[in-house]
């Protein structure tokens, strides 16, 4: 039954943004939305409505990648119904409707939400932004060296692309293929490449494999395209001076989740080691989060479905994992799971390090010596 209007809690919030990019404007209107939300008890499922104001709605439009990531940094993949109104005047003008239960909310699921919460305590719009910067110009450093392939199809799909550095030298050189987190909901692969530096100056070539984004795309759609970059890469190999037999897997959260999945599929590609970082493997606890249920995870039998864990450890395959010594309590009981169901080694905890500051450790340190010892 609909609630009432006296069953609900609603609130309408606007916040606008001078800058003149209006990609970029958006961004920034958004996020301080989402702190006003924050602030009065609202998340991104409360969502009711949502207008954007500016001079041209057309350079707006929600279709747009860039308009489409923008948006999911902020709320993922919970969207209302958008309006876009022209303006008067510069900048973006963005109000959003709001509406909550009033009811009491149920302390187990509430704790279920705040226990697989990878945001909370964290400055997304700093992380994201800087990892928006270095990923632009670490590709275009690389790309100015001829040492980087870019938006290279690896399927029919418009996100079916992925990008390739290649270390200097002659090939053929190992791989190492990751899969980017962002709740199978955001982010792109263009924030990563930052990351790739410090494999590549030990020889080793880095392959950024995008997916379609959920909801929009099922998980396990999102799990075929993975299989998909991996056999291009391994049938392209010769041709792009990689070593088909040096094929190392790696993600990051909801990618470490994918890389799992791919390791257990039927097809058994030829990957030879795999680094889970902050991985997600058992998918039922979320379905009884609001992002669990936007993503069908609520369904048991399909989250058992999509939970690698239920596969037995694929022979000859090494795995290992690390996680950020402050990470939410979530993905330390994933971590236990992959340890006991998998008979895999304690895994490497960055002190200091959060779900997201755990990448940087990917550029120096001991979570790069695990990659490296990995993919030799």
């Amino acid at each position: 039954m609909p609630l009432s209007v006296s069953d609900m809690i609603k609130a309408r919030l606007c916040s606008e943004s001078l800058l003149t990019d209006p990609v970029d404007a958006l961004r920034e209107a958004l996020f301080a939305i989402g702190k006003q939300m924050a602030s009065d008890g609202f998340g991104p499922p409360h969502l009711v409505s949502m207008l954007w104001e500016a001079a041209d709605p057309d350079a707006l439009d929600p279709a747009t990648m860039a308009v489409d990531l923008a948006y999911r940094e902020v709320f993922v993949g919970f969207r209302p119904p958008i309006t876009r109104k022209a303006a008067s005047s510069a900048g973006v003008r963005v109000e959003v409707e709001c509406a909550r239960s009033a009811s009491p909310v149920n302390e187990a699921n509430a704790a279920l939400e705040r226990a697989y919460s990878a945001r909370r305590g964290v400055d997304m719009q700093a992380v994201l932004g800087r990892w928006r910067v270095e990923g632009r110009e670490a590709r275009q450093q690389l790309l100015a060296s001829g040492r980087a392939r870019l938006d290279m199809p690896f399927g029919d799909g418009p996100f079916e692309k992925l990008d390739l550095f290649l270390p200097a030298g002659p090939g053929p050189h190992p791989c190492w293929i990751f899969l980017h987190g962002g709740y199978w909901m955001a982010t792109d692969k263009a924030q990563y490449a930052q990351f790739a530096h410090g494999l590549l100056d030990a020889g080793i070539a880095v392959a950024l494999p995008n997916y379609a984004l959920a909801p929009q795309a099922s998980l396990e759609q999102q799990v075929a395209e993975c299989v998909r970059s991996l056999t291009f890469l391994a049938a392209s190999a010769s041709n792009l001076s990689l070593d088909c037999n040096r094929l190392h897997l790696a993600g990051h959260s909801a990618g470490a989740h994918l890389a799992a999945m791919v390791a257990v599929d039927p097809a058994r590609l030829p990957v030879k080691s795999m680094l889970l970082l902050s991985g997600l493997f058992d998918l039922a606890p979320l379905g009884f989060t609001p992002l669990g249920k936007l993503l069908g995870l609520d369904d048991a039998a399909r989250a058992v479905r999509l939970n690698p864990l239920v596969c037995s450890r694929p022979q000859g395959l090494a795995v290992a994992h690390a996680l950020g010594a402050l990470e939410a309590e979530g993905f330390f009981a994933q971590a236990g799971m992959l340890e006991q169901r998998w008979g895999v080694e304690p895994g490497l905890i960055a002190p200091g390090d959060n779900h997201f500051s755990l990448l940087e450790g990917l550029k120096s340190g001991p979570l790069l010596d695990l990659a490296l010892k990995l993919a030799r």
